[in-house]
């Protein structure tokens, strides 16, 4: 049992730093230098938590405008973040704010359409907002210029979701060993025509994803032409038309990988609206993980990646940036998660 005694909440106001020393038992400029640190930082000593902790139940809460006009800060962070309606992103955004409320900081979002010039003009309007960092969700592989942009503003960036081929750090997850695991798990099913719905060729998530996949299969000596990839959007619509086309072909394919578990749904929707089934006709992989496609009919089976994670990690490392000029860029793994919608090829 503790011997530590609850402090008591501040009768009016907030508490001094002084009267928080007190209750800890340490220096005033202790409790400064403390109260100034993130106490969820993996580095944060335990002094550091305890006296935010104390420093919570006593009622404090950080003065941001008055620490603003000390550090020449605003605690503001802006965040650009196409396509909200996608449950992976919104998961994502979701814990990057709730990242930055537990650091003392709040954040700005702009949801621009996914298209480089509309990202750059609310990239100019968050700037203009004297924003401390900016965390970046869909940079545009095609688009080295979109980069050349996010750095000429001056501002601490990270890209988050997709990567920025090294000129911006970015936390991603690992979607090369995505789509490889992806293309493992058909191959060994006895799959050898395997079809890709592979999303936008600008987006590094379905890039990777697709290479991943391709050389899980060529390196068993499988062939995959060119018709086998169809590149769409991450819609529902999408997986619709890749599906069709991937069906269309003399000699369709026997299972079809999706790059994104809502294109996978589309694809789904395709095979049902030819009279065919899932898996009996056509196996299905997915991608994500989403919380819907384990409760489908059919659940997929899918590769399960760290939406909410992958947002908590880009606003640390923004932090890191932010006060101590140094971030960097970081995979976080993946897995396969293997449902009802994969299983051996039907024999003709």
């Amino acid at each position: 049992m503790s011997n530590e005694t609850e402090p008591a909440p501040a009768a009016h106001g907030q508490p001094t730093l002084k009267a928080i020393a007190d209750a800890v038992g340490v220096h005033v400029s202790t409790v400064s230098r403390a109260l100034k640190r993130d106490p969820e930082s993996p580095d944060a000593s335990k002094s550091v938590r305890r006296i935010h902790r104390i420093a919570e139940q006593m009622g404090y809460r950080p003065n941001l405008m008055a620490a603003g006009l000390r550090t020449n800060r605003s605690y503001t962070i802006g965040v650009v973040m196409p396509r909200l309606t996608d449950v992976v992103i919104a998961q994502t955004c979701e814990a990057i704010e709730e990242a930055a409320t537990a650091a003392g900081y709040q954040i700005l979002l702009a949801t621009p359409p996914d298209e480089v010039n509309a990202q750059l003009q609310s990239i100019q309007m968050l700037a203009s907002r004297r924003i401390d960092g900016l965390i970046v969700s869909s940079i545009h592989l095609d688009r080295p210029d979109m980069v050349e942009e996010i750095l000429r503003a001056g501002i601490p960036t990270i890209a988050v979701n997709r990567r920025a081929d090294g000129k911006l750090h970015a936390v991603t997850t690992d979607d090369y060993h995505g789509g490889y695991l992806a293309g493992e798990h058909l191959v060994n099913l006895g799959h050898r025509r395997i079809g890709i719905v592979a999303g936008p060729r600008h987006a590094s998530t379905a890039w990777d994803r697709t290479q991943g996949c391709i050389e899980a299969i060529t390196s068993r000596g499988i062939e995959v032409d060119e018709e086998l990839i169809v590149h769409t959007d991450f819609e529902v619509q999408g997986g619709i038309s890749g599906a069709h086309r991937l069906l269309n072909l003399a000699d369709p394919p026997t299972a079809i990988f999706a790059v994104n578990d809502t294109a996978a749904i589309g694809v789904a929707g395709a095979v049902r609206d030819r009279g065919l089934s899932i898996p009996r006709d056509i196996s299905l992989v997915g991608y994500n993980d989403i919380p819907l496609v384990s409760q489908l009919p059919v659940p997929f089976t899918t590769i399960s990646s760290p939406a909410a994670p992958m947002g908590s990690v880009a606003l640390q490392q923004l932090l890191r940036g932010i006060n101590e000029g140094e971030m960097s860029s970081l995979k976080l793994p993946v897995s396969l998660i293997v449902r009802a919608s994969t299983t051996v090829p039907r024999q003709n």
